[in-house]
């Protein structure tokens, strides 16, 4: 029976670097037998149906993107009922969804999160995904979380819009 996967990709078309048309990156998942492969705006986000569990359609996805790109290309997976139960979780449910960011990690942190140069910055770690609410913009923020590299972002509007093309 196929499920509904939503992969979300590190470092792709984010600065020049990392190009990958989406195009190409809905071709490569149905190169993987993936099913209705779909994406959302040009940031890597992959939405697709596959009987396989989340983390092996994962493992396949980051094996044909490095083959594709050259070097490893980081795949987060999760599904709609974890985008529902974090959404259902927001720490800052008054904050403006493209002022609202969700960090996906790979897992749980093992360490003490580490937090530079805040400045009305807030934030909260949550299991595997780090909110951060910047009321004065994304843009102007100085703030830095080393954590947070080994993820990879969406805003509050995105992930919203990501459940949307999950649903059936």
């Amino acid at each position: 029976m196929s499920a509904t996967h939503i992969a979300l990709l590190r470092a792709v078309n984010v600065g020049g670097t990392g190009k990958l048309p989406m195009a190409e990156l809905k071709a490569m998942a149905a190169e993987l037998g993936f099913a209705n492969p779909r994406t959302y705006i040009a940031s890597g986000n992959l939405l697709f149906e596959s009987a396989l569990p989340l983390d092996e359609a994962g493992a396949r996805l980051e094996a044909r993107l490095a083959a594709y790109a050259g070097k490893p290309v980081g795949v987060l997976m999760r599904s709609p009922a974890e985008l529902r139960e974090l959404l259902a979780r927001n720490p800052f449910p008054q904050a403006e969804g493209n002022r609202l960011l969700i960090t996906f990690l790979p897992a749980p942190l093992a360490e003490p999160l580490v937090v530079k140069q805040a400045q009305d910055e807030a934030w909260r770690l949550l299991g595997r995904e780090l909110w951060v609410h910047y009321p004065s913009g994304i843009g102007s923020s100085k703030l830095r979380i080393p954590a947070a590299e080994a993820g990879t972002a969406r805003n509050l509007n995105t992930v919203q819009a990501l459940l949307g093309l999950a649903a059936p």
